[in-house]
């Protein structure tokens, strides 16, 4: 068996798809499964979060496989993770979107070993040519230059000082971070010059850092975010391969809050029919171990991430694919996606609806979110270029 790409042909005029019902499209995706240049070899991706790896969606050509009369058995290695330099010209990412709580966040790395088959930041691969399925995971861009490009763009005199969030697209504390040190480097120069942030990650890797975290908790200028999917191990190591089990984020939870660390507990993302059941045995352990604010987040399938996420379900719960779909078009407004302001996060319609009130009143009977730890900014001290010459006053 051979691969080749095939050129993908290209409508002249740009109309939106067209709408399918879940069980037509779960019927694509068995097809696409059952196709050897789409679906990648178990033995290959053993401890990855994807199935697939599909072409990526600005790419002019996609592999196709096709009998060359060789059939020649030859086994493939696993796949490495691939880690790549990127020299960014500048680190702070804006945003004006009305419906998070910052307008500016930085991203250490792009891709995550994590490989959480959810991410609903793995259609951003697709700018670099690359797949949101498997290359998202296994091909991370790293940028060592963070520290000293947000050194120069918080010593602008324009700059203004507002909350950085870091995590905000891939995980700060990744696997890769133990070996770069990028996210680190970052907290030690938003220490030096008293600048508030706020951090989301499912990695352990963040206590590490405890010692410039409870400096800056100590001046109200940090607070982390752990996200928790499931307590089922086995759904964990399915769903979130590499990232850290879900005890283990607890006792991250607890090792924060007993450094007096303010932390939020997310239970992101809730997939329909997988791990809602959830909600309240999350809100009620995190809160036990610390967690004094929640929050939730609706499974958000963009782009192609819809069928990375078909193909996982394809793979390892099929008799739930047409539930988990069905459940979610119907707090979609019919659509597998809505990117709407104000409802991506959590959906419309009586799923949605039944969705939020669980976690509200479990938050509230627990005692969460009874106060909100707002993040100082009039400390902020702008870094000071280092000269030469010394100053004579």
């Amino acid at each position: 068996m051979t691969i080749r790409f095939r050129e993908i042909p290209r409508d002249p005029v740009l109309s939106r798809p067209v709408a399918r019902s879940p069980i037509e499209a779960a019927e694509a995706a068995r097809r696409r499964m059952d196709d050897p240049a789409y679906r990648v070899e178990g033995e290959r991706r053993r401890g990855r979060g994807s199935v697939s790896n599909p072409t990526g969606r600005y790419e002019p050509a996609k592999r196709e496989a096709f009998d060359d009369g060789w059939n020649l058995e030859e086994e493939l290695p696993p796949l490495p993770t691939e880690v790549i330099v990127e020299k960014p010209r500048t680190i702070i990412t804006r945003n004006d979107s009305p419906d998070i709580g910052y307008d500016r966040s930085i991203n250490p790395y792009r891709g995550c070993e994590h490989g959480c088959s959810y991410c609903f930041a793995r259609p951003t691969h697709g700018f670099q040519g690359l797949s949101s399925g498997l290359d998202f995971e296994t091909k991370i861009f790293a940028k060592p230059g963070a520290p000293e490009l947000l050194e120069k763009e918080l010593r602008a005199p324009s700059y203004a000082p507002s909350v950085i969030a870091l995590g905000s697209n891939t995980d700060p504390y990744q696997p890769v971070e133990r070996r770069f040190r990028i996210t680190r480097g970052i907290l030690e120069v938003l220490d030096r010059t008293n600048h508030p942030v706020g951090i989301v990650t499912k990695s352990a890797l963040v206590t590490r850092d405890i010692d410039i975290l409870t400096r800056m908790a100590d001046r109200q200028l940090a607070k982390v975010a752990i996200s928790i999917t499931t307590f089922d191990p086995r759904l964990a190591r399915r769903m979130e391969p590499r990232a850290a089990s879900p005890a283990k984020r607890l006792d991250t939870v607890r090792k924060l809050a007993e450094a007096g660390i303010p932390v939020t507990v997310l239970v992101a993302p809730i997939i329909p029919a997988i791990n809602d059941h959830e909600i309240e045995e999350i809100l009620k352990a995190a809160h036990i171990a610390g967690a004094r604010e929640a929050g939730y987040v609706l499974l958000r399938l963009p782009h192609d991430l819809k069928d990375v996420m078909r193909d996982w379900l394809v793979e390892h719960y099929p008799d739930k694919l047409n539930h988990v779909f069905s459940l979610l078009q119907e707090a979609r407004g019919g659509k597998d996606y809505d990117s709407q302001w104000g409802v991506r996060q959590t959906g419309i319609g009586p799923y949605a609806w039944m969705i939020g009130r669980r976690f509200e009143t479990a938050a509230e009977r627990l005692g969460l979110n009874q106060r909100s730890w707002k993040l100082r900014t009039d400390l902020f001290t702008p870094p000071v270029k280092e000269s030469a010459q010394l100053s004579l006053f």
